[in-house]
């Protein structure tokens, strides 16, 4: 077995990943579970916690922005220790089957499971954002940089190609449900469980394929004598705080983090938000919400791939602020917009542009980063994404709460593109792979 034969295997498994945790991305947070919390779980007339009426919108925010914070304040250290024990295939494995065992056990919350359904839906997301930690940490080490961008789009290809399957398939469940004998709530259920075995079941080609060297680093005569658990927590920490004492000599990929925490406010809670603001807010039925969705991630694969080719022509950052252009004028479009018809070209839209800022922003970032410290580093690039993922939804359902309407959130949300774009421009991509040859430890 020659070694293109071995580096097409890792790819495909590592691709496979997407495949499998991306039917929770699209039938779990953007379709379904939105949908069956707000008409089911919590119903029209809100949920009431100390005395104040909360709406499923507003609930949803807060859900959202509670599992981001958890990873927040992780992601560093764990992304440290991984990388000093070389167990990122252990940690994503850890994080993955507590994820998929927590959104089957979504198939048990039925009307007024409010708790219920906030807590198994919290742990299921930190199951979700903290194993694409280390998804993400493998990048550098199974692509060259030359090829990272078109890698890193076809993860995301592969993602919307096994998530628009297995929507398709809970979709089928969910508007036949009749003739499976099922009722419109059992179905919804079954279509929650599937998600999780999906992601579950299919990530098993991750284990087959992707592999990980062993640990080139001892123990630390000092931390010896401890358990190993401790041992590794305390190197974690030491390791951490290492690169947060040398991150200004990386200034260029600290200035890209900064802009891609804003810009990625905006983009992550457009898909969080965006089925429950046609819900409630446009009052659009649930068939047209879901279609939508299909269509986004039909037309997504197609962005994603096609952005990673424009980048390789007129280089990552400029293709990544094409996108956020767009990014702009979605929620521009979205404040005004009535009927189902514009909902559905936004989603058109939306799709296009929602691989390939994704895509791009991860392998630019991955092209920056030192290879050997790949799982730190992109903790810390998780930290960016889940404190952007804190407060997007959190502003969105406060201004919710307040005004009364969700198109000021949504419109609010410009803000986040415009100032992404302007720090972006000032990233020197030059200045920053000089930089990644530092030596941190």
């Amino acid at each position: 077995m020659n070694s293109t034969e071995i580096n097409k295997k890792t790819i495909f498994g590592w691709c496979m990943y997407d495949w499998a945790n991306s039917a929770f991305t699209l039938t779990v947070i953007t379709a379904v579970l939105p949908l069956y919390f707000a008409d089911v779980i919590v119903g029209p007339g809100g949920f009431t916690i100390g005395g104040n009426v909360y709406s499923a919108t507003a609930l949803w925010g807060f859900m959202i922005s509670s599992a981001a914070l958890f990873v927040f304040l992780c992601a560093p250290i764990m992304g440290a220790i991984a990388d000093f024990s070389s167990s990122k295939k252990k940690f994503m494995m850890a994080f993955c089957y507590t994820g998929s065992l927590f959104t089957a056990l979504l198939f048990f919350c039925q009307t007024g499971d409010v708790w219920m359904t906030m807590g198994f839906f919290v742990i299921a997301q930190i199951g979700f954002v903290g194993g694409n930690i280390f998804y993400d940490a493998f990048l550098p080490q199974i692509a060259p940089p030359e090829k990272m961008d078109w890698v890193s789009g076809k993860g995301y290809a592969f993602g919307y190609i096994g998530s628009d399957i297995q929507f398709a398939m809970s979709l089928g469940l969910i508007l036949m449900h009749d003739t499976f004998g099922l009722t419109s709530g059992e179905a919804v259920r079954w279509a929650l469980a599937f998600s999780g075995l999906w992601w579950g079941g299919f990530s098993i080609f991750t284990w087959m394929y992707v592999h990980e060297a062993a640990a080139a680093e001892t123990i630390p005569s000092k931390y010896a004598s401890r358990p190993k658990i401790i041992a590794y927590i305390q190197i974690g920490f030491a390791r951490t705080a290492a690169t947060s004492k040398k991150i200004a000599q990386f200034k260029h990929l600290v200035l890209f983090l900064v802009g891609f925490m804003l810009y990625n406010e905006g983009i992550q809670t457009v898909i969080a938000m965006a089925t429950i603001y046609g819900k409630e807010e446009l009052q659009l039925p649930s068939d047209v919400l879901m279609i939508t969705l299909f269509v986004i991630q039909l037309v997504a694969m197609g962005g994603a791939l096609a952005f990673s080719k424009l980048a390789e022509k007129i280089g990552t950052k400029k293709a990544i602020i094409m996108t956020l252009a767009v990014w702009s004028g979605v929620v521009v479009y979205a404040y005004f917009m009535t009927t189902a018809l514009e909902y559905m070209i936004l989603g058109v839209v939306v799709g296009i542009v929602l691989g390939g800022s994704q895509s791009l922003s991860r392998s630019f970032y991955g092209a920056m980063i030192p290879a050997k410290a790949s799982a730190e580093f992109y903790g810390f690039y998780s930290v960016f994404t889940k404190f952007s993922a804190i407060w997007g939804p959190f502003v969105f359902a406060l201004i919710r709460q307040i005004s009364g309407t969700a198109r000021l959130s949504i419109l609010s949300l410009i803000v986040f593109f415009f100032a992404g774009m302007i720090i972006l421009y000032f990233v020197n991509e030059k200045k920053a792979l000089e930089a990644k040859q530092i030596e941190i430890f």
